[in-house]
């Protein structure tokens, strides 16, 4: 009965602290969103400019070769630009179609097929307007796909709110159609509509570019000559007081490539005030990122300019800029920079993990046969073990060095990532818990958790382009926790724990307490949508630390517990989500958004899509193997016994009996990961990559510490002096 009491205050304790840490986040939302978010109502007040030069990159820059792009990059707002649509089925690229309907969409759309081909030239009426032919097909192709693009939404929230409408260039004529696939005001060429007057939003295409490139690749250099020309053609008819956004939509290549973004003039209304664009980066709450913004953001920016708010089915928010100044030599040599190292990390991502896997595996092969015969070569393993359990941390610190523009990228990525690793390995062996059999492990788990803590909460930045993190030509997430960085966050704080319960071990409720205190602040800074936004993470990582601190405070882990811990763990992502919907919808990220899209009935097609990216995932045969091989070692060789007498895993639990909670709470983690998370056998290979290295530094130092005198059965050993044996599995 004792036993049940206590085991009730520990619960009521942790529900305490969730629902306190969730009345909170509420609070918060609540106090600081706006009144409304929906669209404002009335003519749309200013005028946009929409410039679409399909193609263009930072680096087709020069201030003699593209005099206007130049000059517009020192005026104002800029940005490198994600233009991640709907590509062609086995293209791996943005086509200039998919681009501009995407814009028309505020959501990714494309057109279908298996190559990109020519805007569709549109059927110009007698009146001037201009008709898109096969408008019904690409409406009911939108419709048949994972996003229901609703095209022709930014056209028709223009007009609907007694605005005009212009478009430039059959291209424009994409982005510019109200949803009936016309548009008002059609001119081929700057020259047949000298007059913008008129209009509230002039949507023009400045072609060149990737023109060229449907004709076979003509000279680059020339397009981007001839792409400037239009630009300065438009911009002569541009009236004063108009704002201007230069976006390059697409490709125009065989790659995915970061593209280029301009503001200028009038900017985004901020408490009743417009803020101007003036030479500096730009922003957007969609990717939080300074000189990053999204293809998805140009619509939400056009609309909010105009005054009109954020319609109903745009996804991307307006782009912001950021204050400082910049000149467009700097912009352009940094955000050139952007994209060669978005190009690099795409080139190394898969040889790097090659590396690791093979590099793993050798590593498991070799310490199995020193654990169970070569005791001389124990100090030894247990380095190799500490810089391989450091590597998952540091692939994230090696952002800190710009490896990619060194002259051999694969070998200055290796080269950076192993130094991080070894910093953090001496740091582990440099004091006095060198000696203990959790200090390494701990002080590891300690780098691992809090470097990423800090990383989520200062902007993920990282993250950004790292080999294990997400690169923004990629699209699929710009901050908060990835999900392998997720898999080092929840192992490195859980093995962390364990280091804290172990140090504590003889003040049992000041250990709790801590553990409880720095366990909830974590998962709050997962799930939190500022920090780290994590969906699926959140109900992993409390079913881990659960897991932890029911086997760390001695109870026993059970099917119905675990389960209550798992309703609990969706719970609370859940009212975080709810909380995020509730806020303006500018202010969402994506946890809010998803809320939304259950309440349109979209739900179930994007968990279907996750699941579906998750049970794919078990095709990357390297990472399977990966995980597979690292839990053979963990059971198969630090579980059973050698020739030293008990198991070496059993040996490290009778040193410290907390590592058990610590490694069940980290291997729950990754495996509840794996099955909600889209990246699915990613967060265990990556999980185990820092778990089972450090499980095997602690085994090796129980190992040595123990003696040829102390009798031990294959069984387990013998509790060493002054330590605590391990709690029993069968224990309430």
């Amino acid at each position: 009965m004792h036993g049940a009491q206590r085991f009730s205050g520990v619960l009521s304790l942790v529900g305490a602290a969730v629902l306190a840490l969730l009345a909170a986040f509420v609070g918060v939302v609540t106090i600081t969103a706006p009144a409304s978010a929906s669209v404002v109502e009335g003519a749309p007040s200013g005028r946009v400019v929409l410039i679409g030069v399909p193609g263009v990159q930072w680096n087709d820059l020069d201030s003699a070769r593209t005099p206007n792009l130049w000059s517009l990059a020192g005026k104002g707002g800029v940005a490198s630009l994600s233009t991640r649509t709907i590509p062609p089925e086995g293209l791996p690229v943005t086509c200039p179609t998919g681009g501009w309907l995407t814009v028309s969409a505020g959501q990714r759309a494309g057109a279908g097929g298996t190559a990109c081909g020519p805007v569709p030239t549109p059927v110009v009426g007698a009146d001037g307007s201009a008709t898109v032919p096969g408008w019904a097909d690409l409406v009911a192709f939108q419709k048949a796909g994972s996003y229901k693009a609703d095209i022709g939404l930014l056209g028709q929230t223009v007009a609907d709110s007694g605005g005009k409408v212009a478009a430039i260039g059959p291209g424009a004529t994409l982005a510019a159609a109200d949803k009936s696939g016309k548009v008002a005001k059609y001119a081929a060429s700057p020259s047949e509509l000298p007059d913008l007057t008129p209009y509230n939003l002039v949507v023009a295409e400045a072609g060149q570019i990737a023109q060229a490139w449907d004709r076979g690749g003509a000279d680059r250099q020339s397009a981007a000559a001839a792409a400037d020309r239009t630009v300065g053609e438009i911009l002569a008819h541009v009236p004063s007081g108009s704002t201007v956004l230069v976006a390059g939509l697409s490709d125009s290549g065989s790659a995915a490539h970061l593209h280029l973004a301009i503001a200028t003039g009038p900017g985004v209304d901020a408490a009743g005030v417009r803020e101007p664009y003036e030479p500096g980066w730009l922003t957007a709450s969609s990717t939080r990122q300074e000189a990053l913004v999204t293809i998805t953001d140009v619509t939400a920016t056009v609309t909010h300019v105009l005054g009109l708010g954020t319609p109903e089915g745009v996804v991307g928010r307006p782009w912001e800029p950021t204050g400082g100044s910049v000149t467009a030599k700097d912009a352009v040599s940094r955000l050139a920079d952007d994209d060669l190292a978005s190009q690099v990390l795409k080139d190394v991502r898969e040889p790097f993990f090659l590396a690791l896997v093979v590099i793993q595996l050798l590593f498991y092969g070799l310490a199995a046969v020193v654990i169970r015969r070569h005791r001389r070569m124990f100090a030894a393993a247990q380095v190799v073990a500490v810089v391989s359990g450091a590597i998952p941390v540091s692939t994230f610190l090696a952002q800190l060095v710009p490896w990619w523009g060194m002259p051999h990228p694969m070998a200055a990525l290796c080269v950076t990532i192993l130094g991080f690793a070894g910093v953090i390995a001496g740091i582990a062996f440099a004091g006095p818990w060198r000696g203990h059999v959790l200090g390494p492990l701990t002080v590891v788990a300690g780098v691992s958790s809090l470097a990423l803590l800090a990383d989520v909460m200062t902007g993920s930045a990282l993250q950004v382009n790292a080999v294990t993190g997400y690169e923004p030509v990629t699209g699929g997430r710009f901050y908060g926790f990835g999900n392998m960085a997720f898999a080092v966050y929840s192992t490195g704080t859980i093995l962390l724990l364990a280091g804290v319960a172990h140090v504590l071990r003889n003040r049992r409720l000041l250990a709790v307490g801590v553990c409880l205190a720095y366990g909830l602040l974590t998962i709050f800074a997962d799930g939190w949508p500022s920090w780290g936004a994590d969906f699926g993470g959140v109900p992993s990582f409390i079913l881990g630390f659960a897991v932890f601190m029911l086997l760390v405070t001695g109870r026993r882990v059970s099917v119905i517990k675990l389960a209550l811990v798992a309703v609990g763990g969706f719970v609370a992502i859940a009212l975080i989500a709810v909380a995020d919907w509730l806020r303006p919808a500018d202010q969402r990220t994506h946890l809010g958004t998803f809320v939304q899209q259950v309440v349109d009935g979209d739900g179930a097609s994007v968990v279907g899509r996750k699941l579906g990216a998750m049970l794919h995932t078990l095709g990357n045969l390297p990472l399977t193997l990966l995980s597979l091989v690292a839990l053979a070692f963990l059971f198969l060789v630090l579980y059973r016994p050698s020739q030293w007498g008990a198991p070496a895993l059993s040996q490290a639990y009778g040193h410290a009996p907390a590592l058990r909670p610590g490694l069940f709470g980290a291997l729950t983690a990754a495996l509840a990961g794996f099955l909600v998370n889209d990246s699915g056998i990613a967060i265990p290979a990556m999980a185990l990559t820092v778990a089972v290295p450090l499980t095997l530094t602690a085994s090796v130092r129980a190992l040595q510490l123990s003696t040829s005198s102390t009798p031990t059965s294959p069984a387990g050993p013998s509790a060493p002096a002054g330590t605590t044996a391990p709690p029993a599995t069968g224990r309430r």
